[in-house]
């Protein structure tokens, strides 16, 4: 909205200042200081909300030191980032670019289902929650929309540059092409086309494999950040992280100066990008103000969902789904552990006649507190395996 304020008074009254508002740094600064505004300030108020609500988690005894404690703790303050995320996303973003607008329909999207599902255990006492299949209805959803739109959208495009000699000079021509070429870490062309799935059929018939891999991505990344939110911290943190790299990769892909560098793939229009991630970092940050240990609100399903949901589509935008085992690998790891576990559990229970177990409990992060480590140290080191994680996904854009 402040966007096109300050144009429209900048182009009728030449304001001094206005123009101001064209820089993407400047509205991404905008947007992550509105976002920590409204967590940190508005957090407690939300909270206060939530408490006479008596929105409070229902904790089962698991006999993790500390747990039983937690019963009470107001729940669903996923809403706390839901708001930062949007509402400095409307202020001070583009709102005619595609890529802003999927980001915060994929945001409420997701966050709809979370809070059902949030709804249902506090307010009906149901501790399972929304069924499971309508949480896969809902990601399902979520996928076939942003696979759809990313496959034939026309604004979705990649620019392709023509380099021509002219008589001592070059001249630079561009065209903009529809593709799903997408990036692949550490090998020397650094691309990979979906096509090439099903080199015996059609191109017609690419879109239906790009948009099966869209869903599962979305639904393994949102369930990722689900499971990793057991702790306090812990999903919150990681998160911003996650957003601090992917905000780099989509101001480097918007820029046609870096992109050309980097000789990575320019997106036309997914600079804008920068400022939905700004917000979702500082939605994220000033969640930690009070969600770190000892929490005094979880975000529940209705946050770990919607932001799991929207580091999918950000890395789908930028073209850089396929880093996501590296960047989240902490949500990757944790999605693994409870795998392994329950499968494992069967196997032996069929085999043996009574089950086992790999972790002493899953997710990985109960596994650690079962061995006496304080959730805090778990969090702090989680956190920091992330970051190594992170720098190594930014060593893609020169390590082929």
């Amino acid at each position: 909205m402040f966007y096109y304020l300050f144009d429209y008074l900048k182009k009728t009254f030449d304001l001094a200042g206005a123009g101001v508002f064209q820089y993407i740094t400047f509205r991404a600064g905008a947007a992550m200081f509105a976002s920590l505004i409204i967590t940190i300030f508005f957090g407690k108020a939300i909270i206060d909300k939530l408490h006479r609500l008596q929105v409070g988690e229902s904790i089962r005894d698991l006999g993790l030191e500390g747990q039983m404690e937690k019963k009470g703790t107001p729940t669903m303050g996923g809403i706390m980032i839901i708001m930062a995320i949007v509402i400095p996303t409307i202020l001070f973003a583009q709102l005619d670019n595609i890529y802003i607008i999927l980001l915060i329909v994929s945001t409420l999207w997701m966050g709809v289902i979370g809070f059902l599902d949030d709804y249902i255990k506090v307010f009906r006492k149901n501790k399972e929650g929304l069924a499971g299949r309508f949480k896969i209805v809902g990601q399902v959803g979520l996928g076939l929309i942003v696979g759809l739109t990313l496959y034939f959208h026309e604004d979705v495009v990649v620019r392709i540059n023509d380099a021509q000699d002219l008589s001592g000079g070059v001249m630079t021509a561009y065209h903009d092409i529809k593709s799903t070429v997408t990036t692949i870490p550490f090998l020397k062309n650094n691309e990979f086309d979906y096509s090439m799935l099903l080199p015996f059929l059609p191109d017609s018939y690419t879109w239906i494999v790009y948009v099966l891999v869209v869903i599962f991505i979305v639904t393994a990344v949102s369930n990722g950040a689900n499971i990793t939110d057991g702790i306090d911290g812990l999903a919150a943190g990681v998160s911003a992280v996650i957003g601090i790299v992917l905000a780099i990769f989509a101001y480097l892909s918007g820029n046609a100066i870096f992109a050309d560098y980097l000789n990575i793939m320019y997106i036309p229009m997914s600079g804008e990008l920068v400022i939905f991630c700004a917000a979702f970092i500082g939605a994220c940050i000033g969640f930690l103000w009070y969600n770190s240990f000892p929490a005094q609100v979880f975000m529940g399903d209705t946050g770990s969902l919607s932001i799991g949901g929207v580091i999918a589509v950000m890395a789908l935008v930028v073209k850089k789904e396929l880093l996501i085992p590296i960047l989240c690998g902490v949500f990757l790891i944790e999605n693994l552990s409870v795998i392994i576990q329950v499968g494992y559990f069967k196997y032996t229970k069929k085999k043996y006649g009574e089950g086992r177990r790999v972790f002493k409990m899953a997710p990985l992060h109960h596994h650690y507190q079962k061995m006496g480590i304080h959730e805090s140290k778990i969090v702090s080191r989680f956190i920091i395996v992330t970051i190594l994680l992170a720098i190594l996904t930014l060593t893609t854009l020169k390590l082929r």
